[in-house]
């Protein structure tokens, strides 16, 4: 027998504008207590030092995270050049300093050689997995951490005016698995110098902006209120761009119980990729086409 699930049924998406000095973990326990929902997640790990944008799936969103997560995403951040520090930001220890300032000039000369895919090598104090550790603690234990390359993708990266070597403000544009902090790191050592990021706002993740974010103070004033269905978005909120497929009830049960359902029995059905199928609008399950099939991928309970 299955235990039963703590909390409401809550199904949809709130989009925190988290705010400096708070884990993702913790800001996704706050906004679920706030709703009372049984279940909970957010797409994309912000830095407890970094604000900004965080979608926070509730109940059957969490299953649609993917599709947030392989959204692009775009930050500002700013670089104190002239000295490096062991974690790529603020919150580590200087470890190397430099006299050499690079200027505008040198700065708009390297931006360039980012753009597209890439290799970048992530930070030390990173949660990537080593030998089955976190790549942290290895750095926390004074343990040399080899971090391989990885490959990332940039499509915009600008320098915001005026400029200030010592408190140089940037706006990237990227894809899943960047570190803004290798990417400020890399940038100062292109154009001759050290540097890390001093401050890091997420302003867009996926198609969620900083401007329609709720800040979590607002969130917490809405606990014990009937108005937190105000800021609650539709499960299929981040499923824009994905086709649907309209279903009968009786083809919705059949998908529901796991079964198949013949593409032959439909006018247009897409051939490759994942699509929805709604129930009068209703969003009931994920599906694909396999072996002239339409199979679930996803079921969607709400």
């Amino acid at each position: 027998m299955s235990r039963k699930r703590k909390g409401d049924p809550v199904n949809g998406w709130v989009i925190l504008d988290k705010p400096a000095g708070l884990g993702s973990t913790t800001a996704v326990s706050i906004v679920r207590r706030v709703f009372n929902a049984q279940k909970a997640g957010h797409a994309g790990t912000l830095d407890p030092a970094a604000s900004g944008v965080l979608p926070i799936a509730l109940g059957e969103a969490t299953k649609t995270i993917p599709y947030v997560m392989d959204g692009e995403k775009t930050y500002a951040f700013t670089v104190r050049f002239g000295q490096a520090t062991d974690t790529d930001d603020a919150e580590g220890e200087v470890v190397a300093e430099t006299d050499v300032l690079p200027d505008k000039e040198a700065v708009l000369k390297v931006l360039p050689s980012f753009i597209g895919e890439i290799e970048q090598v992530p930070p030390n104090f990173s949660a990537i997995h080593v030998n089955g550790q976190r790549a942290y603690d290895l750095a926390r234990a004074k343990q040399t951490v080899d971090l391989e390359p990885r490959r990332i993708r940039i499509d915009g990266l600008r320098l915001i005016e005026p400029f200030d070597p010592l408190n140089a403000r940037f706006e990237v544009d990227c894809g899943k698995g960047t570190y803004v902090r290798s990417l400020a790191r890399d940038i100062a050592q292109k154009a001759g110098s050290l540097g890390y990021v001093t401050a890091l706002r997420r302003i867009k993740c996926a198609k969620f902006s900083v401007q329609s974010a709720f800040l979590l103070e607002y969130l917490k004033s809405l606990e014990h209120s009937s108005k937190w269905t105000e800021v609650l978005l539709p499960v299929e909120t981040v499923l824009d761009d994905i086709p649907a497929l309209a279903v009968t009830r009786a083809q919705a049960e059949k998908l529901s119980n796991g079964n198949f359902l013949p593409s032959a029995g439909f006018e247009t059905v897409p051939a490759t990729g994942v699509f929805q199928a709604k129930l009068e609008g209703r969003l009931i399950a994920l599906v694909r086409v396999q072996d002239g099939m339409i199979r679930p991928v996803r079921l969607i309970n709400q």
